[in-house]
């Protein structure tokens, strides 16, 4: 019986290992994530390494202000102390006090073999300018590690929707490229039907086989590039490159075209220039705590201790005597004379503040050139894209006039060869155009703070 029991033990703990393997081997499956480009960009900001520190940045401000807060606070240790004398301190007294000659000196020892002390001391800053204008920081310097948290997700926001839209471009290149594979296999077997019947030759049959191929090249370039760019985005996102990532958000012409009439920003907008001006006003606070530590800091000082000497090792027995020493005091520490390093500690933060100053007025004519710039960029692309668009149309009725003229006899394969790589460089500059697009108009939001 007692044998069946264990027996039944020892099964049900292999069957809960089975399903611990099972959820481990299920916890490391691969996960297919269909993410709008606004989802790519959310779990970016939640899993990026840069975006993580940046948050433990915060933290770490959190716990700098607990320290300057603890400085204002009473600190209070207890001591506790034993000795015990291997030989007692000797003393040397005069002789004449005993009878002697002067001059000579009669060794003494003073103490006992073991003293005890135990008791407590009390400090508190009752006034220090430093202490102050640190604690008036410390909201300042929350803020300031909050908002380079914004700089490092905007970024990174960026940074994913280039990216993402490259890709979304990347897919729709790709179904051209289909589109003319197919019409390729197409005119491929027709050229052989016509080679069949002799009203073609076979030199025209090899060249639709070299386009053909050309384009069948041309799509596993693509292919490549897309799969690169999709680890590339995992990477940047922080997903594990074993789980799938589908883009779901298309591109419009309409899309592009939206939100870029606003012709008015504002500097404040921006993440990195609200970043400079909390860097002022901690330089200020800076100039502030320097200039304090020249006047004088009182502090208070409090302390008990309880001491006993004994010729015998008995201080925890009952009855023996302790005796009591107390005091409390107060010190005004005033500076005199430092030989001007206080001064000099006050010049240095200011030309600090100079130089955060000097580089607020270049991000401002960085902004106006950036706006500027992503406005020529924005423009330039959109007409270049719906100039592309146009020529594109008008590639695809050449290609299928001409191809219509050579399946009646009436054009040559020559026509239709040099009609079908208009065609593909007509498509490749749209969809240049059309990344370029997208990509001016992430650069215009970002210049304005409107990402």
């Amino acid at each position: 019986m007692k044998t069946k029991r264990i027996a039944t033990i020892i099964f049900n703990f292999w069957l809960s290992g089975l399903g611990l393997m099972a959820n481990a081997q299920q916890s490391n499956a691969p996960i297919t994530n269909a993410f709008s480009a606004k989802q790519a960009v959310d779990y970016a900001l939640k899993n990026a390494v840069q975006v993580k520190n940046a948050l433990l940045d915060i933290e770490l401000q959190k716990q700098t202000n607990k320290e300057i807060t603890a400085s204002a606070l009473p600190q209070l240790n207890g001591n506790v102390s034993l000795t015990d004398y291997l030989a007692i301190p000797t003393s040397l007294l005069p002789g004449e006090i005993f009878g002697g000659a002067p001059g000579t000196f009669i060794p003494i020892k003073f103490g006992t073999k073991y003293n005890g002390t135990y008791g407590a001391d009390l400090q508190q800053i009752l006034f220090d300018g430093q202490v102050f204008v640190g604690l008036q920081a410390r909201k300042t310097s929350i803020d300031f590690q909050t908002k380079a948290a914004e700089v490092t997700e905007e970024q990174i926001k960026a940074n994913v929707y280039k990216i993402y839209y490259q890709l979304v471009v990347g897919e729709k290149q790709i179904g051209t490229i289909n589109a003319n594979i197919d019409n390729y296999e197409k005119l491929l077997h027709d050229t052989k039907e016509i080679y069949k019947n002799g009203f073609a030759e076979k030199l025209d049959v090899d060249k639709v086989q070299v386009q053909l191929n050309n384009l069948n090249t041309m799509k596993l370039k693509a292919q490549n590039q897309i799969d690169a760019g999709n680890a590339g985005l995992k990477f940047l996102m922080n997903m594990p490159q074993k789980d799938s990532l589908i883009l779901t958000d298309t591109l419009s012409d309409e899309e592009l075209k939206s939100n870029i009439l606003d012709e008015n920003y504002h500097y404040e907008d921006r993440k990195d220039f609200q970043l400079l001006g909390l860097q002022t006003n901690l330089e200020e606070f800076n100039i502030r705590r320097y200039k304090l530590s020249k006047i004088p800091t009182l502090t208070f000082s409090a302390n008990v201790n309880k001491n006993a000497q004994r010729t015998t090792f008995n201080f925890f027995k009952n009855g023996q005597p302790y005796f009591t020493t107390s005091f409390i005091s107060f010190k005004l520490s005033v500076p005199l004379f430092d030989g001007g390093a206080k001064n000099a500690r006050i010049a240095s933060a200011r030309l600090e503040l100079q130089k955060t100053n000097n580089t607020i007025d270049q991000l401002k004519s960085s902004i106006d050139y950036d706006v500027k710039q992503a406005r020529i960029n924005m423009k330039s692309a959109l007409l270049t894209m719906d100039s592309q668009k146009k020529n594109i149309e008008l590639a695809e009725k050449v290609y299928n006039t001409t191809k219509l003229k050579y399946e009646q006899g009436l054009g040559s394969n020559q026509e239709i060869s040099n009609a079908q790589t208009d065609l593909v460089t007509a498509q490749n500059n749209y969809y240049s155009s059309l990344y370029d697009a997208i990509t001016t108009k992430i650069d215009y939001l970002k210049a304005t703070g409107k990402l």
